[in-house]
C-alpha cells in the first residue's frame, strides 16, 4: 500500500470518487502543494499531479509523486494525459491551478499552451469542466492591466478565481484549506447558490471589570462547522464570532463581537436570507462595569441587569431566523416545548433544542423544531449542520 493511500478518508469523505488534476506552476508557493495534495486525498479525492518545468525546479517531482501516490505529468506524451483527464469523456472532474503565475494565467487567458499545465488548461476549457485558478504572484504583477484583464476574462469564462490576497504587497496565493474548500463547494451539491447566509456563534462576554469578565460556555464549533457546510454547499456565507475555541476558516468574511450590546450595534449591517444563530449568547450584563480591577482581598455585591434578546431583533431584519435552545435535565418533549415556546414568542422560522451538556464535543444530539414537526439529529457537528441546511434549502 502506497502511503498516500493510509490517509485516504482520514477526515472526511466530502470528495469520495473524485478525481482532481492539479497544474503546479512555477511560484515558490509550489511548495505547498505536498500539504494541499495530502488534504485532498485525506478529504477523499484522487489527485493527477501536473507540473511545468519551473514548478519542478521549486518542488522535487519525486516529493509529488510521494503526496499523491502517482507521478506526476512533466510533458504530454503518447498516453494524451490532458486528453485522458480532461477530454469531453475525461476521467477526472475538476482542474485546479495552483499556483497559478501571471504566466501561466495570461496564457490560458489567450489560448497559449506550452507547458504540461497550459496544454491541461486548454481542454479542460474547452470540455467545459469545472475549473478553477488560485492566483500568486507579487502585488504589482496583479496591478498590471494586462494581467488583471487576463484574470478577469477567466472569470468571464466560468473560471473561478480563489484569492489572492494582499500582504505586504505579495498576491498570496490562497491557503491549503482555502483550495479544499472550493474543491469541496465546486464538486458537491450546490443547493444553497444564491442564498445569503448569516452565522452567528461562540459566546458573548459581559465585563465585569478591565480584567475580568461573566460568559456562557460555548467552542464557537458548530457555527464554523454550519459556515464551513454552507459555503461548501454554494451559498454565500457571513460568521459573526464572540470568545471561541476554535480556528475560524479564513476564507469565509468573519466579523467579531465581544458583549451582546456590541452584537446588536452590527445588526443593522444583517441583509441575509437566513441567520442561523448558535451563538451562547448572556441574559444579564452587571450594572456597574469597574474601570480597572476589583480589589481580591475581600467580597463584592453585584447586581446584574437584563440584556435585550438579539433574535426578535434579528427577526426585524431577517425573514428567516433559526434559533438555538439549550435546557438542561429535560426530557424531549419538554425540550420540543421550550423549543416550540421560544419559536413561537420571536416568529422564528425554526429553532435547534439541545442539552448543555453536548456544548463542546465534537458529536452531539439535537433537534429541529418547527411548528409543526420535531426532528432528531445525531451525528457530527458537520452532520448535524447538513441536516439543519437541508432544512434551510428546502424554504423559498
Amino acid at each position: 500500500m502506497h502511503p498516500s493511500e493510509e490517509i485516504y478518508c482520514e477526515k472526511s469523505n466530502k470528495l469520495s470518487g473524485k478525481t482532481i488534476v492539479l497544474g503546479i506552476t512555477g511560484s515558490i508557493a509550489a511548495v505547498e502543494c505536498f500539504h494541499l495534495i495530502r488534504e485532498l486525498i485525506r478529504n477523499g479525492a484522487k489527485v493527477v499531479p501536473v507540473m511545468s518545468q519551473a514548478a519542478a525546479k521549486l518542488a522535487a517531482p519525486d516529493s509529488i509523486e510521494f503526496a499523491s501516490g502517482m507521478k506526476p505529468i512533466l510533458d504530454i506524451g503518447g498516453q494524451t494525459e490532458h486528453i485522458k483527464y480532461l477530454g469531453c469523456s475525461s476521467d477526472a472532474d475538476l482542474f485546479i491551478v495552483y499556483p497559478a503565475t501571471a504566466n501561466t494565467i495570461s496564457k490560458m487567458a489567450n489560448g497559449i499552451d506550452d507547458t504540461p499545465v497550459t496544454t491541461m488548461a486548454t481542454v479542460a476549457l474547452g470540455s467545459r469542466m469545472p475549473v478553477a485558478v488560485a492566483p500568486a504572484m507579487h502585488g504589482m504583477m496583479l496591478e498590471n492591466p494586462a494581467v488583471a484583464k487576463n484574470i478577469e476574462t477567466l472569470a468571464s469564462w466560468g473560471v473561478n478565481i480563489i484569492g489572492p490576497h494582499i500582504n505586504a504587497g505579495r498576491a498570496k496565493v490562497a491557503s491549503v484549506n482555502e483550495i479544499v474548500a472550493w474543491a469541496t463547494r465546486l464538486l458537491s451539491r450546490d443547493d444553497l447558490i444564491g442564498k445569503r447566509v448569516l452565522i452567528i456563534g461562540g459566546r458573548s462576554e459581559e465585563p465585569l471589570d478591565s480584567m475580568r469578565l461573566i460568559t456562557n460556555r460555548s467552542t464557537g464549533m458548530m457555527a464554523v462547522a454550519l459556515a464551513q457546510r454552507a459555503f461548501e454547499r454554494g451559498a454565500d456565507v457571513e460568521l459573526w464570532m464572540g470568545g471561541c475555541n476554535v480556528d475560524l476558516p479564513d476564507y469565509i468574511p468573519v466579523k467579531r463581537y465581544a458583549s451582546v450590546a456590541d452584537l446588536i450595534g452590527m445588526l443593522d449591517s444583517v441583509d441575509h436570507d437566513f441567520v442561523i444563530v448558535p451563538a451562547a449568547l448572556a441574559d444579564f450584563t452587571p450594572e456597574n462595569k469597574v474601570s480597572g480591577k476589583i480589589p481580591s482581598d475581600k467580597g463584592f455585591d453585584m447586581k446584574m441587569n437584563p440584556v435585550p434578546k438579539v433574535l426578535p431583533l434579528l427577526r426585524e431584519k431577517c425573514e428567516h431566523v433559526i434559533g438555538y435552545k439549550a435546557e438542561s435535565g429535560l426530557n424531549r418533549d419538554e425540550l420540543i416545548a421550550k423549543a416550540r415556546g421560544r419559536l413561537e414568542q420571536y416568529d422564528l422560522t425554526a429553532v435547534i433544542a439541545n442539552d448543555i451538556d453536548s456544548a463542546g464535543k465534537t458529536s452531539t444530539s439535537m433537534m429541529l423544531v418547527t411548528k409543526d414537526r420535531a426532528t432528531d439529529i445525531t451525528g457530527t457537528k458537520s452532520a448535524i449542520s447538513d441536516v439543519i441546511l437541508n432544512f434551510v434549502s428546502e424554504i423559498e
